[in-house]
C-alpha cells in the first residue's frame, strides 16, 4: 500500500463529538478554555496539557516543537523553558509566539496568539522547584537544543544531574525561565461530523475586552 493511500484509510474523530454552542460561550477566552482543556482531561484525552509552541527565528522562519502548558490566568497562558534554548534564543530576539492545542477525543481545537514576557527570576524559580525530580535533573543538564556528539555523554550528565537533583532539590538555573503568553486572538474549533466545524476567534479590543465572531471553516 502506497502511503498516501494509507493515509486515506485512517479515520478522523470516531467519536461522539460534544455540541458547541458559539451563543452560550462566555464574554472571554480564558473560562471556556479552562473548561474545555478540563473537559477534554474527563473525555479521556491523553496530557491535554500538551501544546505546540510555534516561534520564529532571526531569518523570520516558523520554528514549531511540543511541551506543556503550566498555567492559564489572567496574565496568560504560561510554559517554560531555558532562556539559552533555541526557543528562548528567538523569544528574545521576537517576543511573540502561538500555541496550538488538539484534543481528538472531542474533536476540539484552540490557537492562542500573542507578545511573550519572562515572569520573572522569582516566579521560574518557583516553577523549576515546583516540578519533579526527574524534570529538575532535566534542566540541570541543560544544553538544549546544542549538538550532542554521542549518547554516552547524555547518559553521563543526567546521571550526575539526578544526583544533584536529588541531593538539593532547592538548587537554582538562572537560565530556567517561565514565560507568559498574554493573548492577542483566542480561537475555539469544535468538530462536526458533517463537517460544519464551529470556529469562534475571540479578539483583544483594548486592554481588557475582547470580541467574539464566527469563522468559516
Amino acid at each position: 500500500m502506497e502511503f498516501s493511500e494509507f493515509l486515506h484509510t485512517l479515520r478522523v474523530w470516531d467519536v461522539s463529538l460534544p455540541h458547541f454552542d458559539p451563543d452560550a460561550a462566555p464574554s472571554s477566552p480564558l473560562p471556556l478554555f479552562q473548561e474545555w482543556l478540563m473537559h477534554a482531561a474527563g473525555a479521556g484525552q491523553a496530557e491535554p496539557h500538551t501544546m505546540s509552541l510555534a516561534t520564529v527565528d532571526a531569518d523570520g522562519r516558523p520554528d514549531v516543537r511540543t511541551l506543556m502548558l503550566h498555567d492559564a490566568d489572567a496574565h496568560g497562558w504560561h510554559f517554560a523553558s531555558h532562556s539559552t534554548s533555541a526557543k528562548g534564543r528567538q523569544l528574545a530576539a521576537h517576543p511573540v509566539a502561538a500555541l496550538g492545542f488538539y484534543w481528538p477525543a472531542v474533536g476540539r481545537q484552540v490557537r492562542v496568539r500573542g507578545r511573550v514576557t519572562p515572569a520573572g527570576e522569582a516566579a521560574s524559580q518557583a516553577d523549576l522547584h515546583a516540578r519533579s525530580t526527574g524534570a529538575l535533573a532535566a534542566a540541570l543538564v541543560g544544553r538544549m537544543s546544542e549538538v550532542l556528539p554521542e549518547y554516552g555523554e547524555l547518559e553521563q550528565a543526567s546521571e550526575a544531574a539526578w544526583a544533584r537533583a536529588a541531593a538539593d532539590p532547592a538548587t537554582a538555573i538562572p537560565s530556567w525561565t517561565r514565560y507568559v503568553l498574554a493573548p492577542e486572538s483566542v480561537e475555539f474549533f469544535q468538530g462536526e461530523a458533517r463537517r460544519r466545524h464551529v470556529r469562534l476567534r475571540y479578539r483583544r479590543v483594548g486592554a481588557d475586552g475582547w470580541e467574539r465572531e464566527l469563522l468559516w471553516p
